[in-house]
């Protein structure tokens, strides 16, 4: 392993839940709330937020227009075709100020062929077209987001890397839109691609989680020298999704001297942000989702317990109020007399060796599925139980 102990390299982040993350099936929402979002995705910290597709949609634009007027820290991006038009919409949405126009563009003869039926170069064509209405229209932050990155042909990646340092584009994105790379993959097309872009152009990556790789292959592409990492809050996006804002965030949050690059997310108000996400979408949290999972800082095994109950630091390595969440101890099947030891001591009560024994068969050993109690719960429990013995004895 590799220690980096030279100064640290400052990532972007692009954050994309209410663009490539909100599209997905069940997560489309109001003006109202792509706003809420994107102010509480704003006050992690991030760089860049898109808004959305304003050509496409008159809720993405009212959007758009919306986050123009009231965000303060992050810049806009907002997605295009490389169609002047659509160009147009976007910079009548959000104005040129602070606001990134994004312009799509087909990465591999596959989509050329059989999406788009056009041949590259009127793909070329169409891209030049785009980026000079932009200018005309005083934008100055002007990214190319190659479609199917990953699947490119070389000559037809670099043929828009020469259009960008041609027209003065500011940003490539490179898409592994349908998530078939491996990170070693990823790793090599980013450093390639690198190599063929001036220097100060931003190489930005966009990973999907197909395989369950988009955090892998973000992490990879940024080692190979891409300057900004394109997320989703909770990962949310096409198919299996995106690249997970918090899980990267979390990974460079203690991984930043290994890597040798870092970011300056808040990562303490990531579940927060997180709960505004799901508020919007209805989306119910999965159970063992990294950093988000409704048991991701909690356990009910008696040999984890045991182990927590005497120093946390023995199975959690990632601290939980360090991404804005909280440690819990849970009675399950699985649990042991330990954390009943530690209950009865809460409640001043000796555990005698017959009482955990009578007090393990009562609430652990007799259930039979997969329920858990709070601490809180089974305390108050003890607390009646005792309650009622003193009284009966008296």
């Amino acid at each position: 392993m590799v220690i980096n102990t030279g100064e640290l390299r400052r990532i972007s982040v692009f954050d994309t839940t209410l663009r490539d993350g909100e599209q997905a099936p069940g997560n489309a929402m109001t003006a109202e709330q792509k706003l809420d979002v994107a102010m509480a995705i704003q006050s992690l910290g991030v760089d860049v937020i898109e808004t959305g597709f304003p050509a496409a949609s008159p809720t993405d634009f009212k959007a758009t227009r919306m986050m123009s007027e009231q965000l303060t820290d992050a810049r806009l991006s907002s997605f295009c075709r490389s169609v002047p038009r659509d160009v147009e919409v976007a910079v009548e949405a959000g104005g040129i100020e602070r606001h990134q126009i994004q312009l799509l563009v087909t990465g591999s003869d596959m989509h050329l062929e059989h999406k788009r039926g056009i041949t590259r170069e009127q793909a070329y064509a169409e891209v030049r077209a785009a980026i000079r209405t932009a200018k005309e229209l005083g934008v100055t932050d002007i990214s190319i987001g190659i479609e199917d990155a990953s699947r490119g042909e070389h000559d037809l990646l670099r043929g828009y890397c020469e259009i960008v340092a041609e027209a003065g584009a500011t940003t490539i994105a490179l898409g592994e839109t349908s998530g078939c790379l491996v990170p070693a993959e990823f790793g090599d097309l980013t450093h390639t691609v690198r190599q063929w872009l001036p220097a100060e152009t931003v190489l930005s990556v966009h990973c999907h989680d197909d395989f369950g790789l988009a955090v892998a292959n973000t992490l990879a592409g940024l080692e190979a020298g891409a300057d900004e990492m394109q997320v989703t809050l909770g990962g949310i996006g096409e198919r299996a999704g995106n690249a997970a804002l918090e899980e990267l965030a979390a990974v460079l949050l203690y991984k930043a001297a290994h890597y040798g690059f870092t970011t300056t997310i808040r990562t303490e108000r990531l579940y927060a942000a997180y709960q505004v996400l799901t508020r919007a979408i209805a989306m119910e949290t999965p159970r063992n989702k990294a950093i988000f999972g409704q048991y991701s800082f909690a356990t009910q095994a008696g040999i984890h317990q045991a182990g927590m109950l005497a120093r946390p630091e023995t199975y959690e390595y990632l601290e939980p109020s360090r991404v804005g969440r909280e440690r819990s101890l849970l009675v399950g099947r699985h649990s042991g007399r330990g954390i009943l030891a530690h209950l009865l001591e809460q409640l001043d009560v000796p555990a005698t060796p017959e009482l955990l024994d009578e007090l393990y068969h009562d609430y652990i050993a007799s259930r039979t599925g997969g329920e858990c109690d709070e601490l809180s719960v089974v305390r108050a429990s003890l607390a009646q139980r005792f309650a009622r013995s003193a009284g009966a004895a008296a």
